[in-house]
This record gives C-alpha cells, sequence and structure tokens, in this order.
C-alpha cells in the first residue's frame, strides 16, 4: 500500500525524531523515502541540512532508497505540490508550537496539511525526543473507524517496524440518570457494548501477525484516552483523523486536541487517502 513516503523536515529536533518513524515504516514497506524542506522565512537552512544528511544516511544504513528534496515556498503548497508530482503515499510531518498552545483545528499547519493534500497524512507530536522505538502502542478507536483498512494496515505496518504491541482502545459513554448522577458501566456491561467494527479492526491485527490486546473504558473520549496511555505508560498513540471529522471538530472541538496538549507520549494523527 506504501511505495513512497515523504517526510518533512526542518530545523528543529521533533522534525528530525517524525521522519524516523516515516523512515521505520520505509524498511516495514520497502519504500521509497523523500526527505524534504521547504526554506520558508526564517528557517535555519544549515540545521535543517544537517538534519537532512543524518537521515539519510541512516536510510542507507538501513538499505532504504532515499531522496533529499529542498525548496522554498509555502510548505503547504509545495509539499502538495512534490506529493502530486512523486505520486507519494503518505507524508509525515511533526506538529509544531502553536499546535499545542492554540486550537489545532484553527489555521495550523498541521491542520492544512491533513485537509489539502491528496495522499494519507501522518502528523507526529513529539512528547520525548529520546525514545523513538515504542513497545505499546494505544489505538483508540470510536464506533465505525475499525471498519478502515488503511488505518488498520498502517497501524499493523508500524506495529511490526517497532516489534510493538498493539492495545485497541473504546470509550463509551457513562450512563446518566435524573437525580442519580453519573453511572459508570463495569467492564463486562462494556464488553457486551463492544462494536462489531471494532472487533473486525482485531482481526486485522491477527492477518498481520500483529499482538493486541483490547481496553475498556467510560467516560470523555480525551480524557480516558490521556488517562490509559498515561497509567499503562504506553509509548505511542495512534489516533485518527478523516476530512469530514476535521471540519466538524473545528467547529465543535475534539479529543484529538485534548490528547495533543496532554498526551504523555508520542501521538500520531493520521488520515487515511481520500
Amino acid at each position: 500500500m506504501y511505495t513512497r513516503i515523504l517526510s518533512a523536515v526542518n530545523e528543529f529536533l521533533n522534525s528530525e525524531v517524525a521522519a524516523k518513524y516515516a523512515l521505520h515504516l520505509a524498511k516495514e514497506c520497502n519504500a521509497k523515502l523523500y526527505l524534504c524542506f521547504i526554506a520558508g522565512k526564517g528557517h535555519n537552512f544549515n540545521r535543517a541540512e544537517e538534519a537532512l544528511k543524518r537521515l539519510f544516511l541512516q536510510a542507507e544504513k538501513m538499505g532504504i532508497e532515499a531522496e533529499i528534496i529542498m525548496e522554498t515556498g509555502d510548505p503547504v503548497n509545495k509539499i502538495a505540490e512534490i506529493a502530486k508530482n512523486e505520486k507519494i503515499d503518505i507524508v509525515f510531518a511533526a506538529t509544531r508550537r502553536e499546535d499545542i498552545t492554540r486550537s489545532f483545528y484553527k489555521g495550523t499547519i498541521s491542520r492544512s496539511l491533513l485537509l489539502k493534500l491528496p495522499c494519507s497524512v501522518a502528523i507526529v507530536r513529539v512528547a520525548h525526543i529520546g525514545k523513538i522505538f515504542p513497545k505499546r502502542v494505544l489505538v483508540p478507536l470510536r464506533t465505525g473507524a475499525g471498519t478502515n483498512e488503511e488505518k488498520s494496515f498502517f497501524t499493523a505496518k508500524i506495529a511490526k517496524a517497532f516489534g510493538s504491541k498493539v492495545f485497541v482502545f473504546h470509550t463509551s459513554r457513562s450512563t446518566k440518570k435524573f437525580f442519580h448522577g453519573e453511572i459508570h458501566l463495569t467492564h463486562s456491561e462494556l464488553e457486551k457494548k463492544m462494536p462489531e467494527d471494532i472487533l473486525l479492526f482485531t482481526k486485522k491485527m491477527e492477518k498481520h501477525d500483529v499482538p493486541y490486546e483490547i481496553s475498556l473504558a467510560s467516560g470523555k473520549t480525551g480524557k480516558a484516552i490521556t488517562i490509559e496511555a498515561f497509567t499503562r505508560r504506553h509509548d505511542l498513540i495512534i489516533m485518527g483523523a478523516s476530512i469530514r471529522s476535521l471540519l466538524e471538530k473545528a467547529v465543535k472541538g475534539s479529543p484529538v486536541e485534548e490528547v495533543l496538549r496532554e498526551t504523555p507520549c508520542d501521538l500520531i494523527i493520521f488520515k487515511p487517502r481520500t
């Protein structure tokens, strides 16, 4: 599914760490890796060039075909142009400080990449600079999300690339009763409410020989995900995003924003090809 992978790199270390996720995915998929730097106003060209060289040398050592692309202009438009011309399957990019300090869905570069690129997109929030080999991958799934073939493929390949175990996580809204406050469902009650499509997702993990475990909880989605990641010491969270959900959540708010700000580990926001 992935034969051409592009990673956007700049002078900041988090973009180099994010690129290593792309590098390991390229190795797992036997794909060509494009390392791209778009120089805009205020960018440190020398530091970005050094990062590109380090990543290129690492790709060579891993036996990955790699190519460096350096251009100037608007990052979103240039990356979209490269993705189209080179027939890129998936683009990796790191979040910037603005994505965390203000609303992720209001005019950030990351959101623009998710919305404008014709290919799949993986936006990486790096929480720990020195930790790049995730062994415990948390995958929150809402009802309906388990049927996406590409998300299951992406998750499986990331897990295989790092020898990880996948922890499928589903939250169910707490049941509320008048005059009785909030009532949380028991684990057995939650199991009975597990959507069939989420169970289908686990079948796809089995197909790719990826070990997995199902975790269930009730309550507010964003908070539940953050607590689960923290208490069970997960190394990486993979959350899905679609064009429809991106547009809806820009108005209504999003669990992604909550997790983006509070995540105790690395986070990948994944949007499948449109």
